[in-house]
């Protein structure tokens, strides 16, 4: 047997071919493993971008507020995926339709792939940055391609150690952390950093940064389902992700927010969403941790958006390593992209635009019309619940859109003061709950019960029946 064809029978070993998982991770573990998560450095550069914009505790303020509000959400997506066992994209199929799923799991490509591109990009930069201090050689993209090889081998390869092993990686850098904090308010106090003017001429507003925020929790929220159907219940995944993914945000985010003051307040130049500002202030540790932190969650991100594609159909015959193979090339000729680090704040309000109707869209689906219970019926390549027209329900197809439209529209066309990111999910919900009610009384209600379940009474049925 070749190199190859070993390599493609383990990857596909370890893929779960899109059946239904019983979760068996207690409240901590899941807990353990969103703090790791988001203490990534994308999350850290977020906190970067809101002063001078507003001021310091405004900054903090809307930080708290958008991760709670965004938290909401994350979870109630999570909690479906514990409860059926299925990940986030598969989950899909119960609004979108067997078919249907195949729109939002393609915008979930497209995202994951900007996020790895980005994460890529940071480690990169922050490689260069040393290198170019220590050597005088400069040459970021080269960098940038380096890293984002590794994160792909990795995917392939080590994507299981690195899951075990990043809770610890969030250990070393809450102690990296916590030493940035205690440096930065032992050098200024409180009233230094809120000391730091707003600059009205950034166009920042208070609501501007909570929608940011909440954006940052939409931009997770693709891959709640996927953690959290490993939870032992709906309570360990529910409050487990909550509070880890709520801690590690406004940690991460306040460490961005204060390192960057910091900065400000040494009167050293400043440019925001660099991670050379604060690696330049607090020195090659936190260089390390930022590399580190990207390699973790970068791999984490590829493989996800693998997954999708191989368990995009029910029944799909694709491979694990040919399509890592072409979405890794992908992802690493995207790496040598840097200026898209300079449109980020657009790249988030694309990701809203995206998946915030899709998100109100499936909490209505699920919690309302289907009664919090999808069935059997969803894990069917044709027929069934979920069929709705030739696969398609083009009631919700059609109402992404007009969320998605208006979602961009209230952010660059017609700017709302409250943001875009609340209005186009208010609007996504209420539009799907009105078209989709008639749904609902169709069918009578059905008891909540997870598929691993249903198929494991499938297979005893049959056999039993082979039997006699």
């Amino acid at each position: 047997m070749s190199l190859y064809s070993r390599l493609s029978k383990h990857t596909q070993d370890q893929s779960d071919g899109g059946k239904p998982v019983k979760g068996t991770y207690s409240l901590l573990r899941i807990g353990m493993i969103w703090l790791a998560a988001n203490l990534v450095v994308t999350t850290l550069l977020t906190g970067t971008l809101f002063v001078p914009g507003v001021d310091f505790a405004t900054a903090f303020l809307m930080i708290v507020l958008g991760t709670l509000g965004g938290a909401i959400v994350l979870t109630a997506i999570g909690a479906i995926g514990t409860r059926t066992g299925l990940p986030t994209m598969a989950i899909t199929r119960g609004a979108f339709g067997t078919r249907g799923s195949l729109l939002p799991v393609t915008a979930n490509v497209i995202v994951l792939m900007g996020w790895s591109w980005v994460q890529a990009m940071l480690a990169g930069v922050t490689v260069n940055f040393l290198v170019e201090n220590a050597t005088g050689y400069s040459n970021p993209i080269l960098f940038s391609v380096l890293c984002q090889s590794i994160v792909v081998i990795l995917a392939i390869l080590g994507h299981e150690g690195i899951s075990k092993i990043e809770p610890w990686f969030a250990v070393l850098i809450l102690g990296i952390i916590a030493w940035v904090f205690i440096t930065a308010f032992t050098a200024f106090d409180l009233n230094d950093f809120q000391a730091v003017a707003p600059d009205e001429s950034l166009g920042f507003t208070p609501i501007i940064v909570l929608d940011i925020v909440i954006a940052t929790a939409i931009s997770w929220t693709v891959l709640s389902a996927d953690f959290n159907r490993f939870a032992r219940t709906t309570k360990a995944g529910v409050i487990g992700s909550g509070i880890g993914y709520t801690v590690s945000t406004v940690v991460a985010m306040t460490l961005g927010l204060t390192a960057f003051v910091y900065v400000v307040l040494k009167g050293d130049e400043a440019a925001a969403f660099d991670p050379t500002t604060i690696v330049g202030a607090f020195g090659a540790p936190l260089a390390i941790i930022i590399f580190l932190s990207v390699m973790a969650t970068n791999t984490m991100v590829v493989y996800g958006m693998v997954t999708s594609v191989v368990n995009a159909k029910v029944n799909s015959k694709a491979k694990f390593l040919p399509t890592a193979l072409i979405l890794g090339g992908i992802s690493i000729i995207g790496s040598t992209w840097l200026q898209l680090l300079n449109q980020f704040t657009d790249f988030l309000v694309v990701i809203g635009a995206f998946f915030v109707p899709v998100f109100a869209i499936m909490i209505v689906d699920y919690y309302i019309v289907k009664r919090g219970a999808y069935t059997k019926d969803i894990l069917e390549a044709r027929g069934g619940r979920y069929w709705y027209k030739a696969g398609i329900n083009w009631f919700a197809v059609a109402i992404w859109v007009i969320g998605a439209v208006m979602s961009y529209v209230w952010a660059y066309v017609w700017p709302l003061p409250i943001g875009a990111t609340i209005p186009a999910f208010v609007l996504t919900f209420v539009l799907y709950l009105a078209v989709m009610l008639p749904e609902r009384k169709r069918h009578e209600a059905v008891r909540s019960q997870h598929l691993a379940d249903t198929t494991d009474a499938d297979a005893a049925d049959a056999a039993a029946s082979t039997v006699a």
